[in-house]
């Protein structure tokens, strides 16, 4: 247990962005399987944008490598274009 207070204050912060991070992660692996399973090809080049937007702020923020966010943006756009 951390006895000095800029050190559980370190914690709790921590904690809130943990969470954070954890929602916006799943979200947006949510956001990937849905757009994966689209069989219809104008909704996936419709919601294909925001997607990729959202992968990006998940790698602007540090959440997933940007060389992760990178494969997953080229692999969505080799599946839609297909």
């Amino acid at each position: 247990m951390a006895h000095h207070k800029a050190t559980k204050k370190s914690i709790r912060q921590s904690a809130k962005r943990r969470l954070s991070n954890r929602y916006y992660g799943k979200t947006t692996r949510n956001a990937v399987r849905k757009l994966r399973a689209t069989e219809d090809a104008g909704e996936a080049k419709q919601s294909l944008p925001e997607v990729i937007s959202m992968i990006d702020k998940l790698a602007k923020r540090n959440i997933i490598h940007k060389n992760k966010a990178a494969n997953l943006k080229s692999k969505l756009m080799k599946k839609v274009n297909a």
